[in-house]
């Protein structure tokens, strides 16, 4: 499993360790990834993410799982994401 949040594409970041004698090594630095279940209101199902935790303060601060994934480009979403946005957006047309 790839360390890369699902809603955002938030992934690792290289940089340098720099010690006090200004020497620098290479290491990683990974994002906070929580496995949470987000509700999806109009939907009336949960689903579980791999989410980084600055993704689920931004899905908070936009009003839930279903405006988030309306408002996100698709190009950022995972595959399992994609899919819930489908959802959605049939579910949209017929209403």
């Amino acid at each position: 499993m790839s360390r890369i949040c699902e809603l955002t594409g938030k992934g690792r970041q290289t940089g340098h360790n720099v010690s006090h004698a200004n020497n620098k090594t290479k290491r990683v630095f990974l994002p906070n990834l929580q496995n949470v279940t987000l509700m999806s209101e109009s939907l009336d199902r949960s689903f579980r993410f791999r989410v980084s935790t600055h993704g689920l303060r931004s899905v908070e601060h936009v009003g839930g799982l279903d405006n988030w994934l309306l408002k996100q480009s698709d190009t950022a979403l995972s595959p399992r994401a994609l899919k819930v946005k489908r959802e959605l957006a049939k579910k949209q047309v017929a209403a």
